[in-house]
């Protein structure tokens, strides 16, 4: 698919968190497409070099940044990189998490639902808050949080998933509320079903039929739509856009 063109993001400086692949990696190759100047974050380095060659082989800047970003000091060595190599970011996706594999609550242990809400909700703001001041001496930007489908509606993921997904929604319409007058917008995706490398693994192909057969529009999402969607909300397309949570989900959204 052909990537829609924004020119206000060039020469734009971004961080993408979860770019080694899936949502993370096509938002990054999606930013670096339109101009921007993308660091993009991660664990697995080798995943975050290949992303970086891809970006790199089409003409654009990007560098990789390996950290876990539930670590403040990683995160604080993750924006020092930045700042030294790119400059002061501007454009925010924290897209990192993911642990959302279907069990049972009476299976949930506090140490389990510690650790994903520390992906999954905690990561968020640890993100947000190691380069909000940046961005607010820069005089504004643009922030993207992930939620999920989860997040939004009962659903087969666990219940520290959902739960955490749900307060990244809320974290999201709280500091768009507050950040606003500094002139930084914040707004939230929460992807259904989405065909990434893991799920393309993992789900046999007569359960993706059945899954896509699920959604209004008859087909799986793409890490690329998801991308899209950031990629509006980065811009000044989306400048009267704040606090807004987009369901990414084929017409399948349950209000």
């Amino acid at each position: 698919m052909s990537i829609a063109r924004y020119a206000d993001l060039q020469g734009r400086i971004a961080v993408v968190t979860g770019g080694s692949r899936g949502i993370g990696a096509a938002t990054a190759l999606a930013l670096a497409s339109n101009g921007a100047r993308v660091a993009v974050v991660g664990r697995d380095k080798d995943a975050l070099d290949a992303v970086v060659a891809a970006v790199r082989a089409d003409g654009g800047t990007a560098i990789p940044a390996v950290a876990d970003v539930t670590s403040e000091d990683q995160l604080a060595h993750v924006r020092e990189l930045v700042q030294g190599e790119l400059g002061t970011p501007t454009l925010l996706a924290a897209f990192a998490g993911g642990l959302g594999a279907p069990r049972p609550t009476v299976e949930l242990d506090a140490a389990r639902w510690r650790e994903i809400l520390d992906t999954d909700l905690t990561s968020v703001f640890l993100t947000i808050q190691a380069f909000l001041p940046g961005m607010a001496a820069s005089g504004g930007g643009s922030i993207v949080t992930m939620s999920s489908s989860a997040g939004r509606q009962p659903s087969r993921a666990n219940a520290a998933y959902g739960a955490a997904k749900a307060g990244v929604v809320m974290l999201t319409r709280h500091l768009a509320a507050e950040l606003g007058p500094q002139g930084i917008r914040v707004n939230c995706l929460a992807p259904s079903s989405i065909r990434t490398e893991k799920v393309a693994a993992r789900m046999p192909p007569e359960t993706q039929q059945a899954v896509a057969a699920q959604h209004p529009l008859g087909r799986l999402g793409t890490p690329e739509d998801v991308a899209e969607a950031a990629l509006f909300l980065c811009s000044e397309a989306s400048g009267w856009l704040s606090g807004l949570t987009v369901d990414v989900a084929g017409g399948r959204v349950t209000n």
